[in-house]
């Protein structure tokens, strides 16, 4: 079954690029297990970021997750001090 996914990232002023370096070589990643980000936005000061993401299959998000390619970065990432919250969602359609 689909999974969709949001995902919201604080990043301190000291850790933007380390982060922005992170990501440049994590999200090519997804499309390998199944995932796709289908938006990604900042907020104006930079340091926020809303991502909305989606996997075939909880499997396909697993593997992303465990991908040994990822945790090569994942120094990057903790460098850059982020913090992220993880929230499952379903689309509730429109009103």
């Amino acid at each position: 079954m689909a999974v969709t996914l949001v995902q919201v990232v604080r990043i301190p002023a000291s850790g933007v690029e380390a982060f922005q370096r992170f990501e440049s070589y994590v999200l090519p990643l997804m499309p390998k297990h199944g995932g796709k980000l289908e938006r990604r936005l900042r907020g104006d000061e930079g340091r926020t970021e809303v991502h909305v993401i989606s996997f075939t299959s909880r499997e396909g998000l697993q593997a992303y997750m465990d991908d040994p390619e990822r945790a090569r970065y994942v120094p990057l990432r903790d460098e850059s001090g982020a913090t992220s919250e993880l929230i499952e969602v379903t689309d509730v359609g429109e009103r």
